[in-house]
């Protein structure tokens, strides 16, 4: 297989969690376990360096918070005489089982956006 020159950051790639490199390799292989590399491609997701995935944090942070602001103006809307901290307490409550999901693509965006700034 033929390496491009240059990742490309596609959407639709990273909706369905796949490799940055090839676009057909799977990243996860269970909803809390990654592959250590790509299956098709071989691309090393982690890069083999201690923290890597510590930007990932900030797209969690940024996922996660306009999603709570966003069910916390839904709720307020269809429960106007409820307290911000109620509403907020809900809202964060409805985000919890989405933890999984805002985990997963947290790392496939901070993998793509790595891809993209730095390829290997």
């Amino acid at each position: 297989m033929t390496r491009p020159s240059a990742p490309t950051f596609r959407l639709g790639t990273i909706l369905r969690r796949r490799c940055p490199r090839c676009g057909e390799g799977s990243i996860f292989h269970a909803p809390l376990a990654m592959n250590e590399e790509c299956p098709v491609c071989h691309l090393h997701y982690g890069r083999g360096e201690p923290g890597y995935f510590t930007g990932a944090m900030y797209f969690s942070y940024a996922l996660a918070i306009p999603l709570i602001a966003l069910l916390t103006l839904i709720e307020n809307l269809l429960l106007p005489g409820w307290s911000l901290l109620r509403l907020v307490g809900l809202a964060t409550a409805i985000c919890v089982p989405l933890i999984p999901w805002i985990w997963q693509y947290s790392r496939v965006i901070w993998i793509h956006f790595d891809q993209y700034f730095d390829p290997e």
